[in-house]
């Protein structure tokens, strides 16, 4: 797989990013750094032994760091099949992880790096020629109240599982219906989430930017987007807390079963589909 360079944004000095991950934990981002700052949130009301505990077909855990979701984000499973099941290394591709997936017989490889201080991720799904798929990956980041999202241009809104569970609200960025997904706080009691229709995002906090950019691999067409999850103290109903997340998504929405054929992405005719992920770190000058 390869993946067009997009050129970083100029936004400050470049800092070096690294990544961590467990291949135990689902393939789990453990870790996406600067020197100066960790980016990913760990909910500090999730123990590590209770996520290591999970099994397939449990409850999600919201612990934190970034989970990939496929081949759903929500629906049929929660979070996907993956995040639950660890990965193992590839022996014939050093630096490539599989994620065993017993769903239709897909499978999910991913190789991460972290060259220049660029972290990437690529990711290839193979399966049944046409096969239907969402990818998210699911990173929660750990920003303050005066954090933002930038994104290019007033791309289109999906808010989903509003105002009920199971429905959905068209939009337009940065409108969430009655919220700015934009402003990531203070705490207001909602919680929103909504798949945005874009391949790229900056998330500014501070005097630090991380830029996410994403997209198909050529040669393979199929939608990307976005999930953006704004939770100020408004989930779990019972004992709500803050928790923010920027989840880059193959496909246009977060539900397999809900999604119409144009907003999932299909395996080609060879049984495969390929994409990618980078992420870039600034230092911007106040």
């Amino acid at each position: 797989m390869t993946e067009p360079s997009v050129p970083a944004p100029d936004a400050g000095e470049a800092r070096p990013l690294t990544v961590r991950t467990d291949l135990a934990l689902g393939g789990r981002w453990t870790s996406l750094a600067t020197p100066e700052r960790e980016w990913l949130w760990r909910n500090p009301r999730v123990l590590e032994a209770e996520r290591a505990a999970v099994a397939p077909g449990d409850a999600f855990v919201d612990a934190g760091g970034g989970e990939e979701c496929f081949p759903t984000l929500n629906g049929p499973s929660d979070h996907g099949e993956v995040w639950s099941r660890p990965w193992a290394a590839d022996d014939g591709e050093p630096g490539l992880d599989v994620a065993p997936v017993s769903v239709g017989g897909l499978t999910l490889r991913r190789r991460l790096s972290a060259d220049d201080g660029v972290v990437r991720a690529r990711y290839a799904i193979d399966g049944p020629p046409g096969a239907s798929v969402l990818h998210a990956v699911h990173l929660l980041l750990d920003v303050g109240p005066g954090a933002r999202l930038e994104v290019p241009g007033r791309p289109d809104v999906l808010v989903v599982e509003w105002p009920e569970r199971g429905a959905t609200v068209p939009s337009v960025w940065p409108d969430g219906d009655g919220v700015s997904f934009d402003v990531l706080g203070p705490d207001d009691g909602t919680a929103r989430c909504a798949v945005v229709a874009t391949d790229r995002v900056e998330i500014v906090d501070g005097a630090d930017r991380l830029s996410l950019t994403w997209g198909v691999d050529p040669g393979f067409s199929a939608p990307v987007s976005f999930v953006v999850w704004r939770n100020l103290g408004g989930w779990p109903k019972d004992a709500p807390y803050r928790s923010i997340g920027v989840e880059p998504l193959l496909g246009a929405e977060s539900n397999l079963d809900r999604a119409a054929p144009h907003q999932l992405a299909h395996l080609d005719d060879t049984g495969r589909i390929g994409w990618w992920l980078e992420a870039r770190a600034q230092h911007v000058s106040l």
